[in-house]
């Protein structure tokens, strides 16, 4: 939708007033996802109560890739897309992939488009994260389940998977309190709590993939830098081997385990 100059201005008023660091690039987005001025009205409404740029447009951009996002389900983050980068390096068509814990499906989507012809098999427990993963995988030819971690998957992935990936929780019970509102009351808190360390979730998945990885086949997840150590000691104590790599510039840490 095309907006009027004096709506543009308007708009950036709005948003700052909101607090909103970046009002001019939301302003914009906001005009362009809009699709009549009462949908503009709403969309600024929203975002100026807190709710997520993306949920209100609908999208996020990930990976060079643009992302379908429901409301209420997993915003995927900047720095996950590192993870993304490296898990890339250990795939090539016809490799299979499972990406847990997957929310809105961004890790699948975003490796099928970096990586073409490899297979993908997603899950999540959040039936909301399920109905929007699959908007997102279909045109990959996911298969796309819900449950608890490896659970719904296929009997038959069992000793195939050359790479699996998993966006964990890894927030702290306690720390969930101090997040941004944008977070911590429009995502869902099983996308977020990691226990009382923030590793609850991490240790069930490094603990279950050995049966489920290919001979050579890795499991990558992001923690954070405070968290890596204990994390290693997770991915050790599973039989496999462990290595943490780190991006300082995007504040990013993953850690790899690999069969």
């Amino acid at each position: 939708m095309l907006i009027a100059a004096a709506d543009r201005t308007r708009l950036v008023a709005a948003l700052r007033a909101a607090g909103c660091v970046y009002a001019e690039d939301e302003a914009k987005l906001l005009g362009e996802a809009a699709t009549s001025a009462e949908d503009l009205d709403r969309m600024l409404r929203d975002r100026s109560t807190g709710v997520p740029l993306e949920h209100v447009v609908g999208w996020a951009d990930f990976a060079g890739v643009r992302i379908l996002l429901d409301a209420g389900v997993f915003v995927p983050r900047r720095r996950t897309e590192y993870l993304v980068d490296l898990a890339a390096r250990r795939l090539a068509p016809g490799s299979t992939l499972v990406d847990l814990c997957c929310g809105s499906g961004a890790l699948g989507v975003a490796l099928a488009h970096r990586v073409p012809g490899i297979s993908v098999y997603a899950a999540d427990v959040d039936p909301a994260a399920v109905r929007c993963a699959r908007r997102n995988l279909d045109p990959a030819g996911a298969v796309v389940v819900e449950g608890d971690l490896f659970t719904p998957l296929p009997a038959d992935l069992r000793g195939t998977v050359d790479v699996l990936v998993a966006n964990v929780p890894y927030v702290p019970t306690e720390a969930i309190a101090r997040m941004p509102p944008e977070a911590r009351d429009h995502e869902p808190r099983t996308a977020l709590d990691g226990g009382a360390d923030g590793l609850a979730v991490a240790r069930r998945l490094v603990a279950g993939a050995p049966g489920w990885l290919a001979p050579g086949g890795s499991v990558l997840f992001e923690t954070s830098e405070g968290q890596a150590p204990a994390a290693v000691d997770a991915v050790t104590a599973a039989g496999l081997a462990p290595s943490v790599i780190s991006d300082d510039e995007v504040g990013a840490t993953v850690v790899v385990g690999t069969a």
